[in-house]
Formats: C-alpha cells, structure tokens, sequence
C-alpha cells in the first residue's frame, strides 16, 4: 500500500502527518507552497478540485477532508488506538474532529484572512474581533473538557492532534489565550509527543525550503 500525505506548513495538513507518524504508517509527503498558488496548480486540481489540504492519496484513491481521512487511519491502523474502541466514545471522537473543522477552524480562517469573508473597506479589524470572539466561546468550551484531564478521552486521540492545530494556529495570531489554562496546559502536553516534535522538525524544514525558493 502506497500513502502519499499532500500537506502545507501550519495548515490543518499537520493532523494527519502526527497520526500517521502515531501509527507507524510508511508514507510520502508531498509539500504544497500555498503562497505561490501551487494548490490551485493545474495538476493539483485534478487531484483535488477543492484545492485544499489535506489530501491523502492511497494507492491512487484520492480522500480529502480531516474528519474522514482520520478515521481512514484509524480503521487502517486498528492498533494504533487513534479513535476510541467504545462505540459511543468513538461517535464523541468523530464529533470533536467535525467541531475541529467546521466550528473552530472557520474562526480562524477569518482571523487569517478577513478579506475572504468581507471585502467591504474597512471591515477587516470588525470581522476578526467578532471571529476572534467565537473563537474564544469554542476555547472555552474545550478548555471546560480538559478540566483534569491529559487528553480529551482515556488516551491520545486524532481529536487531541485535530484540536492542537486548532489552538496552536489561536496562538499565531495577536492573542491573549492565557485564561485557557487546560487548553494550553493540553498543547504544551502535545508538543513533547514524538509525533509531533517530528512534524515540527519537518515544518520547519519545509518553510527553510520553500523561503530559499522564494
């Protein structure tokens, strides 16, 4: 089986690259330079007309989409234990991973780039305060389900590496977090995995390139 991971620096492509590391699946990164326009390249396309990242291609089948590409690793890498085994908790986890996409990361996406929301003149500092404000309504409610625990279930979960990049992008812009202790205290907890320590390393490495390539 082939696993070729298409992903971009800082983007939500960093969740698959930590659970496939977690699995200990052998796969190839193919790293996509947003800023020139590569994921609207004319080959990428044909792959992925929603010109997005992440996309896994497995032995020739294309799956985008963070919620569905997670629980293909899951289902592929049984022993892994990236979604809880109980029926009901597995339901919780997908739900959290939909939370990540479709309720946090669109705050975001509007902090990142208010322009592509509202083009109006003058309304970019309005639609990043009222985005930042949801944001910090979906902090607060996660930081509330971390209280005293280490994970968001009995273990690591893709939901754990699906919520880090959504805090860890918060912390990347101008804003004050402290007040979500459990929050922060969870992406600290996250930055000493293995899998994660390795994606930044690769992170890094990448924006080395794509910056002498600039």
């Amino acid at each position: 089986m082939t696993i070729e991971l298409y992903y971009a620096p800082i983007a939500c492509s960093l969740v698959p690259y930590v659970t496939l590391t977690e699995a200990g699946a052998d796969f190839t990164v193919h790293s996509i330079n947003m800023r020139k326009g590569e994921h609207k390249s004319p080959d990428y396309l044909k792959l992925n007309p929603k010109h997005k990242v992440p996309l896994l291609v497995i032995d020739g089948k294309t799956l985008s989409e963070n919620v569905a590409i997670q629980q293909w690793i899951d289902m592929t890498y049984p022993n892994a234990n990236l979604l809880p085994k109980d029926p009901w908790q597995r339901l919780q986890a997908v739900s959290l991973l939909a939370w990540c996409a479709s309720g946090i990361h669109p705050y975001l996406s509007r902090i990142n780039s208010p322009l592509a929301v509202c083009d109006v003149p003058g309304s970019e500092d309005s639609v990043k305060r009222n985005a930042a404000e949801h944001l910090f309504e979906t902090y607060g409610i996660a930081d509330e389900m971390l209280a005293g625990r280490d994970y968001f279930f009995n273990h690591f979960t893709a939901a754990d590496a699906h919520f880090f990049w959504c805090f860890r992008r918060g912390t990347l812009f101008n804003l004050d977090l402290s007040q979500f202790t459990n929050c922060m205290a969870h992406f600290e907890r996250m930055k000493l995995r293995p899998s994660v320590q390795k994606l930044l390393a690769f992170e890094k490495s990448v924006q080395a390139e794509f910056a002498k390539a600039a």
